[in-house]
């Protein structure tokens, strides 16, 4: 007799988005291994899994580190098809990348074709404050246009680096858990309406 296999950790899958050079894969390296790294050769896309303890149950994290500069827009659309939440990302010391961030945007919910799909706006690089080119404000102007929430961190610092992940992550799962209550509600109706049709034979 073969054990029926146990669920394994529920698999919430991010999406790193954001212009090349803003620390994407920093961000991601650093959560993964608690290091720094300044020199990291631009990727093609890498994905990484990581065991967390999210509010006292252990899950699993799938991190897809995205290049920032994809060359073909249906590689670039297959990410997004994949993941459940996404970190856009841009440096507090370059306005481009923060510019940028409104075009992912819209790439991200043409795909998804979904509005209040998990979504995280982040300044990196907030060690360097004195080279600052985004005003705060304009940050939580645009996080608050699109009803996403706003956060500031350094990977080098480590400052809310793992904010970002966990905070997505809580999303992700509150997100799974309105849209199986919403599955389970269609299937309990579809079961009253076979039972209405049999009362009537």
């Amino acid at each position: 007799m073969s054990k029926k296999p146990t669920a394994g950790p529920a698999l919430h899958k991010v999406i790193m988005v954001g212009s090349g050079g803003v620390g994407k894969s920093a961000l991601t390296l650093q959560f993964m291994y608690d290091e720094f790294v300044e020199d990291y050769e631009p990727t093609k896309a890498d994905s990484y899994r990581k065991k967390v303890v999210l509010d006292g149950e252990e899950v699993q994290i799938d991190i897809l580190d995205t290049a920032g500069q994809e060359d073909y827009a249906a590689i670039r659309d297959n990410y997004f098809r994949s993941g459940e939440g996404f970190l856009c990302v841009f440096s507090i010391t370059d306005d481009e990348s923060f510019q940028a961030t409104q075009e992912f945007r819209e790439q991200i919910l043409r795909v998804k074709n979904d509005e209040s799909i998990p979504f995280l706006l982040v300044g990196n690089k907030c060690d360097l404050n004195d080279k600052r080119k985004v005003p705060l404000n304009e940050c939580q102007v645009r996080a608050q246009q699109w009803s996403v929430p706003y956060v500031e961190t350094s990977a080098k610092t480590r400052e809310n680096v793992d904010k970002v992940f966990f905070d997505l992550m809580r999303e992700i799962r509150s997100r799974k858990t309105e849209d199986s209550k919403a599955t389970s509600g269609r299937a309990k109706d579809r079961c009253k309406k076979r039972r209405l049709k049999c009362t009537l034979l």
